[in-house]
C-alpha cells in the first residue's frame, strides 16, 4: 500500500476542492516524504541482508580453512610418520602415495608415476600452463650431481617447453645445486623445507612453485631455500 502510494503522481480526488491547490501540494510533499522513507527503509534492508550474505560468507571461508587445516595436520602427520622408512624402498613408493595425495589436496593438475622408453617418471604436475616432470627422492643423503644429470636427461628428452621438479627431502650437494642451475636451466630443486613451509599454512604449494621459478628465472638459480623466500 505504501509502496503505491509513493508511486502516486496526480491526485485526481484532489481537484475541484476550494483550496485544492494547497491540498495537491500537501498531498505531493507528502508522498516525496513517503517515497523517501520507503527508499530508506529498502536501503536498510538490503544493507543488513549484505551483511547478513557477508557473515555467512566469511563463516563458510573460516570453516573451509579449518578442514584445510585439518587436512594439512594429517598429511603433515602421514609425512611424519613415514621418517622411520627414510631411505627403504617400500618408504620411497609410500612416500611416493604420500606425495600424489598431496597434490590431490592442493588441487595441482598432475599425473601419477609411469614408464616411458624405459625410462621411470615419477610423475607429472602442471602449473601455470608449464608441464614439470617430478623427481622424488626419499633418502637420507642429499641428491648429488649424479642425480641431478640423469633426471635432466629425463626432462631434456620430452618436449621444449617441458621443464623439471625435483623434490629431495634430504636437500642438495653444492654439486647438485651448481649442476641444476644456469642460464638455461630447466630445473627446479625442492626440499624437505618447502614442503613443511606448505604443511603448516605458511604458503600455497602453487605459490611455492611460482616463487622458486621466478627466483630460476632472475638469477639462474635452481634451488631458492625457504630462509630466503622473503629477499
Amino acid at each position: 500500500m505504501a509502496t503505491f502510494l509513493a508511486e502516486q503522481i496526480s491526485f485526481p480526488d484532489l481537484r475541484n476542492w476550494e483550496d485544492s491547490n494547497l491540498k495537491i501540494q500537501d498531498a505531493a510533499k507528502a508522498v516525496a516524504e513517503l517515497k523517501t522513507l520507503i527508499a530508506r527503509q529498502s536501503e536498510e534492508i538490503r544493507s543488513e541482508r549484505e551483511r547478513e550474505a557477508a557473515k555467512t560468507k566469511a563463516r563458510e571461508e573460516r570453516e573451509v580453512a579449518q578442514r584445510k587445516l585439518g587436512s594439512l595436520a594429517a598429511l603433515m602427520q602421514r609425512l611424519d610418520d613415514l621418517a622411520p622408512q627414510m631411505g627403504t624402498a617400500p618408504g620411497g613408493y609410500a612416500f611416493q602415495d604420500w606425495f600424489y595425495d598431496f597434490l590431490a589436496f592442493a588441487e595441482i593438475e598432475h599425473r601419477c608415476p609411469y614408464n616411458t622408453g624405459g625410462r621411470q617418471i615419477d610423475g607429472s604436475i602442471t602449473v601455470d600452463g608449464t608441464t614439470y616432470l617430478v623427481e622424488l627422492k626419499f633418502t637420507k643423503s642429499q641428491a648429488g650431481g649424479p642425480d641431478i644429470d640423469v633426471f635432466r636427461g629425463k626432462v631434456e628428452s620430452k618436449a621444449d617447453n617441458t621443464m623439471g621438479l625435483f623434490l629431495s627431502m634430504a636437500g642438495y650437494s653444492s654439486v647438485a645445486v651448481s649442476e641444476a642451475s644456469g642460464k638455461k636451466s630447466t630445473l627446479l630443486l625442492l626440499d624437505a623445507s618447502h614442503i613443511y613451509l606448505i604443511l603448516t599454512g605458511g604458503m600455497h604449494c602453487l605459490e611455492v612453485v611460482r616463487r622458486v621459478r621466478r627466483h630460476a628465472s632472475q638469477t639462474g638459480e635452481a634451488f631458492l631455500p625457504v630462509s630466503s623466500f622473503g629477499g
